[in-house]
């Protein structure tokens, strides 16, 4: 997947998507089951670092990812 953002537009690449819209109509949200942060394109859900969130939530896309934390008592996190 090829994140590009110009001037407040999101330019998303992938095999099967090819979508540009203003970061303002991009809203990140977290995948609780595998723990990443994501957004959905047109019904297709891609998935992001955290590098490329934040660089989105900076261009204007709503942050609405949540902070998980672990359940397990011998976890790292």
């Amino acid at each position: 997947m090829s994140l590009r953002i110009e001037n407040q537009t999101c330019y998303f690449d992938t095999d099967t998507l090819h979508q540009h819209l203003p970061a303002s109509a991009v809203t990140i949200i977290t995948d609780s089951a595998k723990s990443m942060s994501a957004v959905d394109l047109g019904g297709e859900r891609v998935y992001i670092t955290e590098a490329e969130a934040d660089a989105l939530t900076v261009a204007g896309a709503t942050d609405g990812r949540r902070h998980l934390k672990a359940s397990e008592g011998d976890s790292v996190i």
